[in-house]
């Protein structure tokens, strides 16, 4: 396929916007781009997708969120407001993953996915919980995100919270998964059964709630359980101070020097939330090489604080954007982690747009480069994946690689997303999905949703 007359935001180190350009993509990557005349007398027979001027630049990247959260939305919490975060876990989260069969965990991802999809996110990186339908559910997520041809990395939280059994379930879930991807399953390879750039769009990691869930057998038998997977952890980290609380109180250590003591912490690894942590910690995450992924809207939500990432980011810790369930439009997480941190230091020289940007372009595509490690991700350059979106913004003040943050921050908007691609296959275009039938999705999930309604208020505290 040849992409035509596009206006190219390349993401390169240092950026390049690259006006009256074309792109020649074949087996899931970018192969050549140039000067718009140019590929086209290359490349005369090739099928071509105009862009009609339209900028055309890698889809963005989630490196935190929850499909299994979809059915939250609009849901009644009985009694009394959660008036904390641990309220908020036990009279929300845990009773509705708990009301989640195989296939509300099904539909839970597919509208999720369609979000995705018309919103430019094109690599998620998922957190899941369904106690009551552990087995198999990673397969079902799998299976979604295959259908909806995006690219996602899967995991199962292993928690204590609802008894050692479904833990241990929890840990076979995991290795099972990881497993499937490693040896060559229908997720990850191709005929001849390696990894290619145009094939697996679904990889794993090794999911753990957070600390506060999580004993010390129960760490130790998932550091144990992951030995020789060559895989990292995802888990949240000091989302809250009663993270913090509960972890001095269990081993006198704070959260980070916690899973640091187990093992859990490295180069594979993503501490999701970080928002209560010390210089130390920080130190600690900076030294292991570990991710941490900051989610401004969700922190807001749950007032919990604001994570300290520019502090992380100077310290030399990989802090990458993710949403934590809420919709996949990354350029709301944009503007949201651009804002909390001036009106919580009450500084509007906080937060710059350059820091962002690094956030979410720069080391989510590195993020998601550790587990699509075959073609880089995140960037328009020769021998790229081709993960692209198309973007009908017309700017009426000059736009340059110098201020494309705030042309970003102030003026880009989800509903600009017309087209969207991912390895090389064409998901939405003008605004019309071709994976996914929306309404048919839709009208089923609504189906749904009363009934795990239902059985989540049969068993909200």
């Amino acid at each position: 396929m040849l992409i035509t007359n596009a206006t190219l935001i390349t993401w390169e180190q240092p950026n390049r916007i690259l006006e009256n350009h074309a792109l020649y993509i074949e087996g899931g990557l970018i192969r050549d781009l140039g000067p718009d005349a140019e590929l086209t007398a290359r490349y005369p027979d090739e099928e071509r997708l105009d862009a009609r001027g339209q900028y055309v630049m890698p889809g963005n990247i989630v490196a935190h969120t929850h499909f299994y959260g979809a059915f939250a939305r609009g849901m009644g919490i009985p009694g009394a407001p959660p008036k904390d975060f641990p309220e908020i876990l036990q009279k929300l989260w845990w009773p509705l993953d708990k009301a989640l069969t195989e296939e509300a965990v099904r539909y839970s991802a597919l509208v999720s996915l369609i979000d995705a999809v018309k919103h430019g996110a094109t690599t998620l990186i998922d957190h899941h919980a369904s106690p009551n339908a552990i087995a198999g559910s990673l397969d079902i997520l799998a299976e979604t995100v295959e259908e909806a041809g995006l690219r996602a990395v899967l995991c199962y939280e292993v928690t204590d919270r609802d008894g050692e059994e479904k833990a241990q379930e929890g840990i076979r879930e995991n290795v099972r998964f990881i497993k499937k991807t490693i040896d060559g399953g229908q997720w990850t390879a191709d005929n001849h059964g390696q990894r290619s750039p145009a094939h697996g769009l679904v990889r794993a990691s090794f999911g753990l709630h957070a600390s506060l869930t999580l004993s010390d057998a129960t760490l130790d038998a998932c550091r144990e359980a992951a030995e020789g997977l060559d895989t990292g952890f995802h888990i949240h980290a000091a989302e809250s101070v009663e993270d913090q609380w509960d972890s001095l109180q269990k081993s006198g250590l704070r959260v980070i020097d916690r899973l640091h003591k187990h093992g859990i912490l490295g180069p594979k690894t993503i501490t999701a939330h970080a928002v209560h942590v010390d210089a130390r910690e920080i130190e600690l995450l900076a030294e292991t090489g570990t991710w941490v992924t900051h989610q401004p809207r969700s922190n807001m939500n749950n007032a919990v604080g604001a994570a300290p990432v520019e502090s992380m980011l100077r310290a030399g810790v990989r802090v990458c954007l993710g949403n934590d369930g809420f919709a996949n439009a990354m350029w709301e997480e944009w503007k949201t982690a651009y804002l909390l941190q001036k009106v919580w230091h009450r500084d509007p020289r906080r937060m710059n747009g350059y820091d962002v940007v690094q956030m979410a372009i720069y080391n989510n595509a590195a993020l998601a480069g550790v587990f699509f490690p075959e073609a880089p991700i995140g960037v328009i350059k020769a021998g790229a994946v081709a993960d692209l979106i198309f973007v009908d913004y017309h700017p009426f003040t000059p736009l340059t690689p110098e201020n494309l943050p705030w042309h970003i921050l102030f003026g880009f908007h989800e509903s600009m997303v017309t087209t969207t691609i991912v390895a090389g296959k064409v998901l939405m275009k003008d605004r019309q999905l071709l994976t996914l039938d929306e309404a048919e999705i839709a009208a089923r999930a609504r189906e749904l949703a009363p009934q795990v309604w239902e059985r989540y208020s049969s068993l909200v505290r």
